[in-house]
């Protein structure tokens, strides 16, 4: 199994790069995310690969990031998620956007994806609202290992789901409640604001 290739961008499409590793050209397909993040041709890559094989095809598809690569792996879960559904999701909505779609039940936001109409976007958001907690905590938990990277600094969110949870909550639940804060609050919301709207969610 290929769980991680660093090389050479060669060629760039649509939905796929050839990524050169020691002469091999391997096909790779990826999101229009991390396809738009990928350096010019020529240029030295490393992405974390999800290896798929069928009886008629070995399939590989790049992430630059562990959490994407979580949350294709959570969305390939759901009845009627293939692998090029997932990576149309991915396409559209950030991991960290993704997040507070599923945790505030935005299934207009999963539907902007190619190939996911209304009901397939209702089981997305209800399927993995209950496993929210663990993928995003589980992101958070390995952001920077693995590569030389420092760990990003502490964000509003973050602070938030601390402060909730020095309070007495569940690690996961005040991930969810901070999730859905943000949500209605939007960009940029001060961290008072957070922890407030925070406890709301978590009165419900």
């Amino acid at each position: 199994m290929i769980a991680r290739l660093t090389g050479i961008l060669a060629v760039q499409g649509d939905d796929r790069a050839v990524i050169d590793v020691g002469g091999v050209g391997y096909l790779v397909f990826c999101s229009g995310r991390t396809l738009g993040r990928l350096p010019a041709i020529g240029g030295t890559i490393q992405l974390e690969i999800e290896t798929h094989v069928r009886e008629d095809h070995i399939h590989l598809y790049g992430f630059l990031d562990g959490a994407e690569h979580d949350w294709f792996r959570l969305l390939t879960t759901v009845q009627g998620v293939g692998s090029r559904v997932a990576l149309a999701v991915l396409s559209v909505l950030s991991p960290d956007e993704l997040t507070r779609a599923i945790a505030s039940g935005d299934k207009t936001a999963v539907s902007r994806a190619n190939g996911v109409g209304p009901k397939l976007a209702g089981r997305i958001v209800l399927e993995l609202k209950d496993k929210l907690g663990g993928i995003a905590l589980g992101a958070a938990a390995t952001m920077g290992k693995g590569r030389g990277a420092i760990p990003p600094p502490a964000t509003a969110d973050s602070d938030a789901v601390s402060a909730l949870v020095n309070l007495g909550y569940g690690r996961s639940e005040a991930f969810a409640a901070v999730a859905r804060a943000g949500s209605r609050l939007g960009d940029g919301a001060a961290l008072a604001d957070l922890i407030r709207a925070g406890l709301e969610e978590l009165s419900r």
